[in-house]
């Protein structure tokens, strides 16, 4: 595992999908040994790990970057080209698939699941929901009594108690309330 210099961003996690031609299910799964080496080896690559599916023939990538620019500078490089073409006519990447989250998105997670992240509106609507009563109580109560510390002191007595309380509590209470609003059936 590789993450040399330093981070220009948060850390990212995509999952590619795989179409493998039946009866070359072998054949890919020796090639994702090798791709998987050679992109631990990448500058800021934090983990692969491979879902072999039960039946059928997609397998999925779950890829994990120290950022998204190292992440790109993978997906776009040379290495990376190469080992595609020693597959070509065994599987194809389904690139219309690819998923990446960096962010609030764990917040609106469903543990077992492969549920796309809810519209940003949506994850904005339910963190506003999580984090104004908190707010207020954080001002009502807290506040007053920071009056004399310097600014910088002040302002992070704010994340320092708000951060942990909706990461740990809020949010994942608040997702599982909301998941049918956030993640409704197909159909609708």
């Amino acid at each position: 595992m590789s993450t040399t210099g330093v981070r220009r961003g948060e850390p990212v996690t995509t999952v590619l999908t795989w179409e493998v031609r039946p009866g070359r299910e072998q054949e890919f799964e020796e090639w994702t040994h090798g791709i998987t080496r050679c992109a631990r080896r990448f500058p800021g690559n934090e983990g692969v790990s491979w879902l072999r599916p039960e039946k059928g023939h997609r397998f999925h990538a779950v890829l994990r970057w120290s950022d998204p620019h190292r992440l790109a500078a993978w997906l776009g490089s040379d290495e990376r080209a190469e080992w595609h073409a020693r597959i070509a006519d065994v599987a194809r990447e389904i690139s219309s698939e690819r998923q990446s989250t960096s962010g609030m998105e764990t917040w609106f997670s469903l543990p077992g699941t492969t549920v796309q992240a809810p519209p940003r509106w949506k994850m904005v609507l339910t963190t506003f929901l999580g984090a104004y009563p908190f707010t207020l109580l954080i001002q009502w109560l807290v506040t007053p009594h920071t009056d004399a510390w310097p600014l910088p002191l002040r302002a992070a007595v704010f994340p320092l108690v708000l951060l942990p309380t909706l990461t740990y509590l809020v949010m994942p209470r608040l997702s599982r309330l909301l998941r049918h609003w956030l993640y409704p059936p197909p159909d609708q």
